[in-house]
Order: C-alpha cells, then sequence, then structure tokens
C-alpha cells in the first residue's frame, strides 16, 4: 500500500513553505512541517480543523468518483465510490476524523443502492458504534470526540433558521460555522483552555475556498505522477487560493482579543 509520501513530496517540489505543509495538511492531514508561529495563528483563528482530515476528503472524492463513473450502473457506480473511500482511508492512515467521515459515507451509499433514506443522525449513531467496537481507545482521542461533536452539531441545527440574518450565502456559511461549534467550543476549551472569538467570522472567509484548494491539490498530485509539467498549473492555481487562506490567517490573528486565554 502507498503511503501519502507519495504525493507530498511532489507537493513540496511544486510550491514554497507554507503554502506546501498547509495543503500537504488540508489533503492528506499531515502534521504541519512549518513555523510555530502558523501554527498559533492558526489556533487563534480557530482554523487549525482544515489540516485536519474531515468528511471534506471523503465527500470530493466521492464526488469525482461518482462523476467518473455517472454513466456506469448504479450498483457498479457505488460500489467504486465506497471501495475508493476504503482504499483512500487506507492510504492517509486510520484516523478517527476519516474514520467517522467514511463510515458515514458508505452507509449513505449502501442506502442509495437499496433504494432506503440515509438518516444522517441514526448514521452518525452506527458510525460511533462500530468505531468504538473496533477500537474503544479512540474515545480518549480528542479528534475523535471534535470529529463527533462538529458532526452532531451540523446534523441539528445546521439546517435550520434559513430565514433572516442567517439566509443568503455568507448566512449560510456563518450558520454551517456556528452550528459545527455548538458542541466543539466547550470542548477545545476544555482541553485547551482558550475560545477563538473571530473563528465565526475566519471560517465563512475561508469556507468556500477549502474545496477548490482541494480539488486543485489533487489534481496537481495526480497529473503530476503522470508527469511533472502536467502538475505546474493546478499547483500554481493552489499557490493562489492558498496565498488568500494564508492572507486570512495571519490578517485575523493579529487583530487584538481575537481569542482569550485561561
Amino acid at each position: 500500500m502507498p503511503t501519502p509520501e507519495v504525493f507530498t513530496s511532489l507537493i513540496n517540489q511544486y510550491l514554497p513553505e507554507p503554502h506546501a505543509s498547509l495543503l500537504n495538511g488540508i489533503l492528506f492531514g499531515v502534521s504541519l512541517k512549518t513555523t510555530k508561529d502558523l501554527y498559533m495563528q492558526m489556533r487563534i483563528v480557530g482554523l487549525l480543523h482544515i489540516v485536519v482530515l474531515s468528511g471534506m476528503n471523503i465527500t470530493i472524492l466521492a464526488t469525482i468518483i461518482s462523476n467518473l463513473t455517472k454513466n456506469f450502473p448504479r450498483v457498479i457506480s457505488m460500489t467504486t465510490i465506497i471501495i475508493s473511500i476504503v482504499f483512500f482511508i487506507l492510504f492517509v492512515g486510520v484516523q478517527p476524523p476519516i474514520i467517522r467521515a467514511g463510515i458515514m459515507g458508505i452507509l449513505a451509499l449502501i442506502a442509495v443502492v437499496f433504494g432506503r433514506k440515509a438518516v444522517p443522525l441514526y448514521m452518525l449513531f452506527i458510525s460511533f458504534i462500530a468505531t468504538l467496537v473496533f477500537a474503544p481507545s479512540w474515545i480518549s482521542s480528542i479528534s475523535f470526540q471534535l470529529s463527533y461533536a462538529a458532526t452532531l452539531g451540523l446534523i441539528l441545527f445546521a439546517g435550520r433558521s434559513k430565514t433572516g440574518i442567517l439566509s443568503g450565502p455568507f448566512g449560510e456559511e456563518l450558520r454551517i460555522s456556528l452550528s459545527a461549534q455548538v458542541f466543539t467550543v466547550p470542548l477545545i476549551f476544555l482541553y485547551f483552555r482558550q475560545i477563538s472569538l473571530i473563528s465565526p467570522l475566519a471560517n465563512v472567509m475561508v469556507a468556500w475556498i477549502i474545496a477548490p484548494i482541494m480539488i486543485f491539490g489533487f489534481l496537481a498530485c495526480i497529473l503530476g505522477k503522470v508527469h511533472f509539467v502536467l502538475g505546474i498549473l493546478p499547483a500554481y492555481v493552489a499557490f493562489g487560493l492558498l496565498s488568500y487562506l494564508l492572507w486570512v490567517i495571519e490578517t485575523l490573528s493579529r487583530i487584538p482579543f481575537a481569542s482569550i486565554s485561561l
């Protein structure tokens, strides 16, 4: 089984630091190999979660495979997506957030195959039980707790309040950000004694850019493995998007009282 280093080394050739470390973290959950200042800035603005593997990785992978197999029979297409999800999990390494996302994604696909309605809260519960059966020690993992807390908040609250101040594109991003933080903020305060007051704004400003970064990042990796030159253009696009992301992180982290530490 190949490892993420197959692609992270390629990204390191395309991009300078801290862009390369940031992209490797977003795509493959690789620990930030950059300055401590950037880590602290991301912590202040509440954006450390973007360099942790999450459901978005699974969603984008499933979308890509779905588009590639859209002309196939549904069972074959769904089976291919499930196999791809399993392969991706093994490729990046077994980690609590990606296992949670993988199980929920596979359950949703199985529901589609059998013509059943996928109930997010039920799938979250099943994935929680299944994860603890095979890895009970993960219940003490911070990433495990934060992943389930964020997902629970999204399931319970992200679909509500679609009128008024939380309507429109920016309102929707704010609603999603606040929903994900309903249960994660208490956990973050419990473990780190820190609360980012600017996190909702930071998440609204960068939420729209994470998916494009992942798409162009994956394209740079895949095309770059075919021939180095083929990956240059998507890598440059990713560089531009990452530059904006870094600008948001650095700018917001300088705002007085952006976070509270006790």
